[in-house]
């Protein structure tokens, strides 16, 4: 069972809460490490795991196989690709990494062991810790008493806070990477993008990495200021770590879906992992038939790497 409900995160009606809730929850508490090597038999090709590696303590192959990743974080492999994303994003074991926002623990699951091992940082800017939703206070809680739990697996995460208000992230020009993954649409809703990248660009030591993972809304139209549907066009965000002072790197199809035609009646959110079948907020309706939004999977996503000027 998953330690943070997906649910709970989609009906909250915080931008915030709902990036959070774009991960499908951290395992349970306890479980340690083994050399079982999981693969999705329908994952694709490019995504399956060196059994060797993944038998290795310590490789990023090791990680994303790791026994403590729970079975529903697992099946989403094949829509995220961690292995290959995380790679594209060059991350090193030794390396300082900040996520920001990092959901239920999807990439958390993956990072800090790994970084741990490789006596790397492993960094999670959650949301404000005076955001008005008193379950989303709940939820960063849980986050973190799952991680502080199990130090053995995690070691000793960072906890630092991006919101409105935030003050920086961490020391300046210190992080080598950092990560926004399924993120930026609650930012441009909440209108601090801008303030994300910048915050972003601040933190990395020059030449660190940022790397973008996001719902990709199909280019033609002007962008929709708050991002209502959770899609963004991908000159948009481009633009935006642009005017921050990054420099692009490289743009990978890791993770589209040309079957995502980002016509869904609850936005994104009508397709999996969150499967809403009525408006956020309200209550799920039982009567709808979310077969077709099943057979489309997750969303059609860009993938981007930017660096800092050295």
């Amino acid at each position: 069972m998953s330690l943070i409900s997906r649910r709970n995160f989609t009906r909250l009606g915080l931008g915030a809460t709902l990036a959070l809730g774009l991960g499908t929850g951290l395992s349970a508490c306890g479980r340690k490490p083994g050399n079982n090597v999981a693969i999705d038999p329908d994952a694709d090709p490019s995504e399956v795991i060196d059994q060797k590696l993944a038998q290795q303590e310590g490789t990023l192959e090791w990680a994303v196989s790791g026994n403590w990743r729970n079975s529903a974080d697992k099946a989403r492999d094949k829509y995220r690709h961690p292995l290959e994303t995380l790679n594209f994003f060059e991350v090193k074991p030794r390396d300082k990494i900040i996520d920001m926002w990092p959901g239920a623990g999807y990439t958390t699951e993956i990072l800090a062991p790994f970084l741990e091992h490789g006596k790397g940082q492993y960094v999670a800017a959650l949301f404000e810790s005076q955001a008005p939703e008193a379950a989303a206070t709940t939820l960063m809680e849980k986050y973190k008493a799952h991680l502080d739990g199990n130090k053995k697996l995690y070691g000793t995460p960072k906890y630092t806070a991006f919101g409105p208000e935030s003050p920086a992230l961490t020391e300046a020009d210190s992080a080598d990477c950092v990560l926004m993954l399924l993120v930026i649409h609650d930012w441009i809703a909440q209108g601090i993008a801008e303030k994300a990248f910048t915050d972003a660009y601040a933190a990395l030591r020059p030449g660190g990495i940022l790397g973008v993972e996001q719902h990709r809304a199909d280019i033609g139209n002007v962008q929709d200021p708050g991002a209502t549907n959770g899609y963004v066009q991908e000159p948009f965000v481009r633009q935006l770590a642009t005017e921050a002072g990054f420099q692009f790197v490289a743009a990978s199809e890791i993770n589209a879906n040309p079957k995502d035609d980002k016509d869904h009646p609850f936005g994104v959110w009508t397709l999996p992992p969150q499967r809403l079948t009525a408006p956020r907020g309200q209550a799920p309706n039982p009567e709808f038939d979310g077969t077709l939004y099943e057979s489309i999977g997750e969303s059609d996503r860009m993938i981007l790497k930017f660096r800092k000027p050295q």
